[in-house]
């Protein structure tokens, strides 16, 4: 029976409401902090690295949200699997990392001997940001539909360079190479300084880089921008999406992501899904990211799944056709 008495009723909402708080609080209670200790962030490249500008970024955000140190620890080597394949084999439940495309999308494609399964042994908590891959030419070359038509009518008399066997660049390229019509013959170089210099030079015909790397070279003129590899961006302003000349393949850019191993505790999981989005939208952190040539994103772990999926396919159908292994 419901009581008629006014006050008596509304003590007793208050006592319901009191005992759902007392309820959600020793739930709260039973649930493991965490983190209990420092947390590490691996980054498979070296300090200064667009990898390495996204993770310090990311942890000096959590390092405030958690009130627990984040340390940023460098261990370059074997494009970013060295470390990668820590943060996979981390059991203190303290250690995360943050990959590139090729670490979690086509590694062990193009290494089948490779330590870690990317599918199995990561737990993907984020696409933290990503960045458009500009198609660059030497300045002496011509511009827009023009050079579409020279690079398929120059065969494999042209070639273009990349960061290595395997890397979007080199992928990238043979989209390119598919979609125009082309056969330009891959460089491997070690790093995109080298890459650029080569364009500098007239050793290569074009490559694809980042917009931190390319626009400075464009803009002084010693290099042409074709366009951009997906959506016109603002990381690229004034350079068309390859799309608009009627270049029609998969849109492809650089990204990063936050992982964490598989056997991560469900607790730190759940903490992570929660804070890292929510430090993303941060405008500071976000503006770390813009200086440091990234386009924040800081999504879902679904989203972060779709990502990964969808290029593992477009890149390893290129693989297998191409059959590229990395010796």
């Amino acid at each position: 029976m419901t009581p008629r008495n006014p006050i008596r009723r509304q003590l007793l909402a208050i006592a319901a409401a009191a005992t759902g708080l007392l309820a959600l609080a020793a739930s709260a209670q039973a649930q493991p902090a965490w983190p209990t200790q420092p947390v590490k962030i691996l980054v498979g490249f070296p300090g200064g690295s667009t990898p390495d500008i996204s993770a310090r970024a990311l942890a000096d955000a959590l390092a405030k949200a958690w009130g627990q140190p984040v340390v940023v620890e460098n261990r370059p080597g074997a494009g970013g699997n060295l470390a990668a394949d820590a943060v996979a084999k981390a059991s203190d439940g303290h250690t995360l990392g943050v990959v590139i495309n090729g670490n979690l999308t086509t590694a062990k494609m193009l290494n089948p001997k490779l330590p870690f399964d990317p599918a199995k042994d990561f737990a993907v908590v984020s696409l933290l940001a990503t960045a458009p891959l500009v198609l660059v030419t030497p300045a002496d070359q011509p511009q827009g539909a023009a050079w579409l038509a020279a690079a398929k009518a120059a065969g494999d008399k042209w070639s273009y360079g990349s960061v290595g066997i395997g890397s979007v660049g080199h992928l990238g390229g043979e989209l390119v190479n598919g979609a125009v019509g082309a056969s330009a013959v891959h460089v491997p170089y070690n790093g995109n300084p080298a890459v650029l210099t080569a364009l500098l030079g007239g050793q290569i015909q074009m490559a694809l880089v980042p917009p931190g790397l390319a626009l400075p070279q464009v803009k002084a003129g010693k290099l042409h921008a074709i366009g951009v590899t997906g959506p016109k961006s603002e990381l690229a302003p004034g350079v068309p999406a390859l799309a608009e000349l009627g270049v029609k393949m998969p849109p492809l850019e650089v990204w990063n992501a936050l992982v964490a191993p598989a056997s991560m505790p469900a607790a730190a999981l759940q903490r992570l899904a929660r804070d890292v989005p929510a430090v993303m939208k941060d405008a500071e952190t976000r503006q770390r990211f813009v200086t440091g040539g990234w386009e924040p994103v800081g999504s879902d772990a679904a989203t972060a799944a779709v990502r990964v999926q969808a290029e593992a396919r477009t890149l390893g159908e290129i693989i297998t056709r191409r059959g590229i292994r990395l010796e």
